[in-house]
């Protein structure tokens, strides 16, 4: 009888999906008792939701679902074209074109030939190449300055009458939820201003992204406002583990000089040697958050690196924790102004020195000898297939890329000097062109065939829509523009010719 009903109803589900009735559909299997939902009653609800997502009302929270329903009956439908389909559905209208990939390719695997898994294949291989947005991050940050505008009156209200941590933590989340597509944040109050502190996570790529916001921020929002980048200096700060209160003053540090501007930190408090051996990673995650708040978040990305929490006392010179703000202060703050300035740290320049390829097939950018970057995540990530940073930009409108040209027409004496000339040229026309609302330049490689300008592009079409009418006037045979995926593909911005060009 069961399976007699589950027929009929897919049926009536059928045509309810010609008629496009998609809430008819997720309600009546809404109606059926969860454990009486088949594998494919689930993956027609989830459908339904993928649809209605699309719809006048409908919102990404349901494709959501509909990813955690397909999930849910994954085992018994993996070899499915409409189970592969639809996961890869979702995905795609989330905005997210390298989850959706894996699936159309599967569903097309299982149907050979199908014209509309083809066209959704091409349609997210496009998308990574050439990042497509429904609003670049430029606009989004608009968006959510002028949301948080809206209800900074609230959200400060809620602080002052000292409500629910969570409640106030979703009421800020919603507020900065159009420029960011997850962000994380902590509030607080000096005695005169609200404040809102923006968290990196220890990712200097992200550190861009909450810097280009910050600077954004609308007198308005600055009247009642201080809107920081990383967790500041606190030495009164303390956490609290096993019933104990841990402070600065309790933990003990050795310091050994790793590089000309990197330190290696031992680490020694009795107080947590109990923790240490009973939950290592835990003991490592909070004393992160410590140093975060004793020297400030940036100052402990730019400046520390190799922590060790030793169970034993520390040999040789040592001092408290609540010390290290001042020893860093006067080791390090004379180099280039104040070490907790994020802005600062961003520009931060990094020369790096590779073997080239001289395979004339080989990808793009592994024909480089030598670089400079102030955003290192992306380069590793290039060279190690990985786009995890680009796949996180992405999801807020943001493109990472590089534009890339032959340089055969460099000759002569002073090759090297001629060759990155031409590239700050190009970079300071098409910023002024642009606009620093637009992109921001992160540095740029010479190889033994191609030159290099890699950029963050706040503002995709803008960037590339210059680029084209500078490169236009410039003495070279063809240009491309190129996303930092390892995996896809570029885009030609010129071309007098196509000789040598991939």
């Amino acid at each position: 009888m069961t399976e007699l009903k589950n027929k009929n109803l897919l049926e009536q589900i059928a045509v309810w999906n010609e008629e496009e009735e998609y809430q008819k559909i997720a309600d009546a299997l809404l109606a059926v008792p969860e454990e009486e939902r088949t594998p494919e009653l689930v993956s027609e609800l989830a459908r339904a939701y993928n649809n209605l997502a699309g719809g006048e009302n409908g919102d990404e929270s349901m494709y959501r679902r509909a990813i955690e329903l397909l999930q849910s009956v994954e085992e018994d439908l993996k070899e499915d074209h409409c189970w592969n389909y639809r996961m890869a559905y979702a995905y795609c209208f989330l905005d997210e074109p390298w989850e959706a990939l894996p699936y159309f390719e599967k569903a097309l695997e299982i149907r050979p030939g199908d014209e509309d898994t083809g066209e959704m294949i091409d349609y997210c291989l496009g998308s990574m190449t050439l990042p497509r947005f429904e609003k670049p991050f430029s606009q989004r940050v608009r968006e959510g300055w002028d949301a948080f505008l809206a209800g900074e009156e609230g959200l400060r209200q809620g602080i002052d009458e000292k409500r629910q941590g969570d409640e106030i933590i979703e009421q800020c989340n919603k507020l900065l939820k159009p420029a960011f597509s997850d962000v994380s944040f902590e509030l607080g109050y000096n005695g005169s201003k609200h404040e809102l502190i923006l968290s990196p996570e220890g990712d200097k790529a992200k550190l861009f992204q909450l810097v280009y916001f910050q600077k954004h921020a609308p007198k308005e929002v600055l009247e009642h406002w201080n809107i920081l980048v990383g967790r500041q200096r606190s030495c009164s700060f303390g956490l609290q583990i096993f019933g104990q209160n841990v402070s600065a003053e309790d933990i003990l540090v050795r310091v050994k000089q790793q590089g000309d501007d990197e330190l290696e930190l031992f680490l020694y408090c009795e107080k947590l040697i109990s923790f240490l051996k009973q939950d290592e990673n835990k003991a490592y995650w909070m004393m992160y958050i410590m140093l975060d708040n004793v020297i400030g978040e940036v100052a402990a990305m730019r400046y520390i690196g190799r922590v060790e929490l030793s169970e034993e006392p520390l040999d040789g010179e040592t001092f408290s924790l609540e010390k290290l703000p001042e020893y860093l202060d006067q080791k390090f703050s004379g180099q280039d102004g104040e070490i907790m300035d994020a802005d600062k740290y961003c520009e931060r320049y990094t020369v790096y020195e590779m073997k080239p390829s001289e395979e004339e097939d080989a990808d793009v950018r592994m024909d480089i000898y030598v670089g400079g970057t102030n955003c290192p995540a992306l380069i590793n990530q290039y060279w190690n297939n990985d786009a995890d940073t680009v796949n996180a930009y992405h999801k807020d409108g943001i493109a990472a890329g590089f534009l890339y040209y032959p340089l055969q027409g460099f000759t002569g004496e002073d090759r090297s000097g001629k060759i990155l000339d031409f590239r700050d040229m190009v970079s300071e026309e098409i910023l002024a062109g642009a606009g620093a609302d637009a992109v921001t330049f992160i540095g740029g490689a010479s190889g033994i065939y191609f030159g290099y300008i890699d950029f963050i592009a706040w503002d995709l079409k803008t960037v590339l829509d210059t680029a084209v009418e500078v490169l236009r006037e410039k003495e070279i045979a063809w240009a491309v523009f190129h996303s930092f995926r390892r995996d896809v593909n570029g885009i030609i911005l010129k071309s007098d010719q196509n000789d040598g060009q991939r």
